[in-house]
């Protein structure tokens, strides 16, 4: 019985790795600011060097980074695109250094998938081969490889096609591993420039039903809402609504990276969320919501917290009753 107790206590100190796939544009800038935020909290510098006052912490920084030879950590994720504009504002950005350039996929032609989910998936089609060599190397550097997430747009091509394509693969690929997704909805209460955007998402959602264990649901039209109405900003730039959706990732994955008694791997966290396996969409909600720093303290309690919580106004994704 003590050896038994062990081996599951040893179990549950293990970090179990989860690699990050941040396809097309809206899922590399989100993604940018998602490793912005968890440096912030594990006390890493731009640079992937720990802060003097971050090293005696008891967290759990392996989940989600990896240590070089030179013990700077870096980020278990894979940046992919078909047009090189964002990543290359990620690889000119004061974080340049803190990701692996063999990690950085960008298709030789550079034009994108178009805003067409036909083009962002067969070009994935054409290339998957050095996709999946990527994601093998990662998986192979893991000790205990628990899944993937995913960050992408389904409403445009690369992010809804590639990653249509991409969690077919993991899928196939990899059937005993999770894969959660954070999937960014078009904003419903504006007419899009581009007209395929409703096939675009049809398609993708067909792909999310089937390949993954988990997605969750934010919407532009949402996060305009919460940053207007919540945070006071008249005119919310992308910067700012992406800043909103990686602080919500970052919030959602604090027990995968710092121990506690619950829900300390992916497979916890989503067993007690998902019902059903097709009941697997879910909403988010967040409090408290604050635009800037600020020294002032306000004295709450657990209720209020609870009910703004569960409040439309702090919803990150939108409905109808």
């Amino acid at each position: 019985a003590k050896s038994t107790c062990n081996f599951h206590f040893i179990l549950k100190q293990m970090p179990r790795e989860i690699i990050t796939l941040q396809a097309g544009q809206c899922g590399n800038q989100i993604g940018h600011q998602f490793w912005q935020q968890l440096c912030a909290e594990h006390g890493i510098n731009s640079d992937g060097f720990l802060e003097p006052f971050a090293t005696q912490g008891g967290d759990r920084k392996d989940v989600f980074f990896y240590q070089a030879d030179d013990e700077h950590y870096i980020p278990r994720a894979l940046l992919l695109d078909l047009e090189p504009r964002v990543i290359n504002t990620i690889q000119s950005s004061p974080f340049a250094n803190l990701y692996n350039p063999e990690n950085i996929y960008l298709s030789k032609h550079g034009g994108g998938a178009g805003n067409n989910w036909a083009v962002g998936y067969s070009s994935a089609e054409k290339v998957h081969e050095d996709i999946i060599d990527m994601i093998d190397r990662e998986a192979d550097g893991s000790d205990s490889l628990e899944g993937f997430q995913m960050i992408h747009s389904i409403a445009g091509g690369t992010g809804s096609g590639l990653g249509s394509y991409l969690l077919e693969k993991l899928n196939d690929r990899y059937p005993k591993k999770l894969v959660q997704t954070y999937s960014v909805f078009p904003n419903s209460q504006e007419t899009s420039d581009v007209v395929v955007q409703p096939y675009n998402s049809m398609l993708t959602l067909k792909r999310l039903t089937l390949n993954a264990d988990c997605v969750v649901v934010l919407d532009n039209t949402a996060l305009t809402r919460v940053a207007v109405d919540a945070l006071r900003l008249d005119q919310p730039t992308w910067a700012q609504t992406n800043t909103l959706v990686s602080t919500v990732m970052a919030a959602s994955t604090t027990t995968l990276r710092y121990p506690g008694y619950m829900n300390n791997d992916m497979i916890g966290l989503i067993a007690s969320l998902v019902p059903t396996p097709r009941c697997h969409f879910l909403m988010t909600g967040y409090t408290p919501l604050t635009c800037r720093p600020t020294r002032t303290h306000t004295r709450t309690h657990a209720r209020p917290i609870v009910l703004r919580t569960h409040a439309h106004t702090h919803h990150l994704s939108s409905y109808t009753h």
